[in-house]
């Protein structure tokens, strides 16, 4: 995998990603409280968890299939 996002990209996935990890985290621990189904808290998780992979290291995989992202 070559890295094919700069700083910025970077940066925005991570704390996209970071943040979906806290709000799937939350979503399960007071999903049944709320209603919420206990998927949507794991798709957060995986969501947040292959976001966060990107930023970390400078792969999107969007980039990767050839489509054009503005960040």
């Amino acid at each position: 995998m070559q890295c094919n996002i700069d700083a910025r990209g970077k940066a925005i996935r991570l704390l996209s990603g970071l943040c979906c990890l806290v709000a799937g985290l939350l979503t399960l621990v007071f999903g049944g409280l709320e209603g919420v189904p206990v998927i949507v808290g794991a798709c957060l998780l995986i969501g947040g968890g292959f976001m966060a992979f990107e930023g970390w290291s400078g792969w999107c995989v969007v980039r990767a299939m050839g489509f054009k992202t503005p960040v």
